[in-house]
């Protein structure tokens, strides 16, 4: 009849102009697999902010290597908290807080390194102490700026011995 569909290749044509027409089940599987399969590859899609936070974090650890410290840990963690870094400098433990920015238009990195992220930086270092055989160790807290541009590093900033060590806790508001 002449409104049937006639079958041409894969594709149905109809012989009505701009009638919808059912997909082809074997395109819609193949098409169906290829979404699955493309998602099962590329994997999580990570968020803009942790991405430019681990290339931060890489491009402090290559700046402290490269300035003769030895790496200890990355992303340390207890129930106070997280530490970026920590590395030895000689006989000092160097407990380091990576700051990320892509522009500086506010504020300097650093400043973003509040009372409160102090201490909980002072604790957080203190529960790493206990885990050590000798506690009698010099430390000293170290802040490092990373700059970005294009999302490529364009540079690195090492503030030394940035803030003492904060030993009061960390007050929560209610």
């Amino acid at each position: 009849s002449a409104m049937e569909p006639r079958i041409e290749g894969d594709r149905q044509l109809s012989r009505v102009a701009n009638e919808p027409q059912a997909p082809d089940r074997r395109t819609v599987s193949c098409t169906n697999l290829a979404a699955m399969l493309q998602r099962l590859f590329a994997g999580p899609v990570t968020p803009e902010h942790l991405r430019r936070g681990r290339l931060g974090e890489a491009a402090a650890r290559r700046h402290l290597q490269g300035q003769g410290m030895k790496l200890l840990t990355s992303n340390y963690r207890s129930r106070r908290g997280e530490i970026d870094l920590i590395l030895r400098d000689n006989r000092c433990l160097v407990f380091v807080e990576v700051k990320t920015r892509s522009s500086e238009e506010w504020a300097r990195p650093a400043a973003a390194v509040d009372a409160a992220k102090r201490r909980r930086l002072s604790l957080t270092a203190e529960d790493y102490l206990r885990q050590l055989e000798d506690r009698r160790v010099a430390s000293r807290f170290d802040v490092v700026e990373v700059l970005l541009a294009g999302g490529e590093v364009r540079d690195v900033r090492h503030v030394i011995n940035a803030f003492p060590y904060d030993p009061r806790p960390v007050r929560r508001f209610r």
